[in-house]
């Protein structure tokens, strides 16, 4: 028969098993950490942001190398009225994007006014993916006036290392700037006459 000591060392040990058993159940699930991102994931990262740039404002290559940017499934939208608008996903809807594509870089508005855009302020993050991304965007040239520089707001950017290389998961830009409704243009539209800043 079991004394008092005894029971009331039970009881104890019961009791301590039993909170911890309870704070195992309450404590969040782990999650997966952050990629470890060296310093030349860093640089080849801020090369896709420059090269971004480049491609949109020569349309090159007939826009595929813009598209060529994106991750096979990746895409590019604009941020409207508080929520993500139409997605240019797949190569083909991605050169479009750009002016190239079945549109052949003809009345690409931001071209033709000779614009150019600029990304400054990179911030990048490591995630358990890849990594994440800010980056605020200037526009010079608007109007056709080569000294006119406007802020038009930034990218929020998901990036992602491929066989090829970093690139685009999403770019989702959140503009300033009025203008017209920037959804994917129907399959039938020319291509805009006038810049659209949500590239």
């Amino acid at each position: 028969m079991l004394n008092a000591k005894a029971l009331a060392a039970m009881a104890v040990g019961f009791g301590l098993t039993f909170q911890l058993t309870v704070a195992a159940q309450e404590r969040p699930a782990a999650t997966t950490p952050p990629m470890e991102l060296t310093a030349l994931d860093y640089i080849q990262i801020q090369q896709l942001v420059s090269l971004y740039a480049q491609y949109i404002d020569t349309c090159s290559n007939n826009g595929y190398d813009y598209a060529d940017l994106f991750a096979p499934d990746g895409y590019f939208a604009p941020f409207l009225d508080g929520r993500v608008g139409g997605k240019f996903q797949g190569r083909e809807r991605l050169a479009e994007a750009s002016g190239g594509g079945r549109l052949g870089c003809k009345n690409v508005g931001w071209i033709k006014q000779g614009v150019h855009h600029m990304y400054v302020n990179h911030i990048i993050k490591p995630s358990p993916e890849g990594a994440t991304g800010t980056v605020n965007m200037l526009m010079i040239g608007l109007g056709g006036d080569p000294n006119k520089i406007e802020h038009d707001g930034f990218y929020e950017d998901t990036y992602v290392k491929t066989a090829q290389g970093w690139r685009f998961q999403s770019r989702i830009h959140h503009a300033l700037r009025p203008s017209q409704p920037r959804t994917p243009a129907p399959a039938t539209s020319a291509a805009p006459a006038t810049p659209e800043p949500s590239r």
